[in-house]
């Protein structure tokens, strides 16, 4: 990934933040058959190791070996930014238009786990994590199911671990404009329905990153 400088101070605990807040990763390995990709929920454990599933059906646990090589990409907020947001635009009109966007690449070993307990673990992590988001107290649970039904499911799933080994991370965030045009980013984006990077890109003035 091309990294400027000024796009690449992003913070271990930023970096699991993008990754808690967008866990729906592009998982892409390279196999006999030529570079495959795949799109699924990770859950980030405490000492930093992806876990998650793939359908049995899903030839990803055939394809690769265990220990094999993956890249895990976490895509947070993105947005066009228009250099109408640029108040330096009226005075010198030297502005293109860009895009802003928080991304995560991790790279990493890839494990497949087949038994009952691996499988429980995945989606039981998985489901908590959505779920309390989105739920809070009222969170559904693999127990709210029939258990023979989960059963079922889980035996149409493979589990999976990805142990990392190089993480990268760039927020793309207007540091390359002067504190003005950066405001007037937040400002255009806030306009433009993406609030939540409007103030990540304020707190970042505020803070003087």
């Amino acid at each position: 990934m091309y990294l400027p400088p000024h796009f690449a101070d992003v913070s271990p605990e930023a970096a699991a933040e993008t990754i808690r807040r967008a866990p729906l990763a592009c998982v892409v390995a390279q196999t006999a058959d030529g570079l495959v990709a795949n799109h699924l929920p990770l859950h980030l454990s405490s000492d930093g190791t992806l876990i998650g599933h793939v359908a049995l059906a899903n030839d990803l646990h055939r394809q690769l070996g265990d220990g094999q090589e993956v890249l895990a990409v976490f895509r947070r907020d993105d947005a066009y930014v228009s250099p109408r947001f640029y108040p330096s635009k009226a005075e010198t009109h030297r502005v293109v238009p860009t895009w802003n966007y928080e991304v995560v690449h991790v790279h990493g070993r890839i494990a497949f786990q087949h038994d009952d307990k691996a499988k429980r673990a995945a989606v039981g992590m998985l489901t908590r994590d959505a779920e309390t988001r989105l739920n809070g107290r009222d969170a559904w649970r693999m127990a709210d199911a029939p258990a023979d039904f989960i059963a079922q499911r889980l035996s149409q799933i493979v589990a999976l671990r990805i142990v990392p080994g190089r993480v990268i991370a760039k927020a793309k965030l207007s540091q390359n404009r002067d504190r003005r045009d950066a405001q007037g980013v937040a400002t255009g984006l806030r306009g433009s329905g993406h609030a939540q990077m409007a103030d990540r890109i304020e707190a970042r003035l505020t803070s003087g990153d």
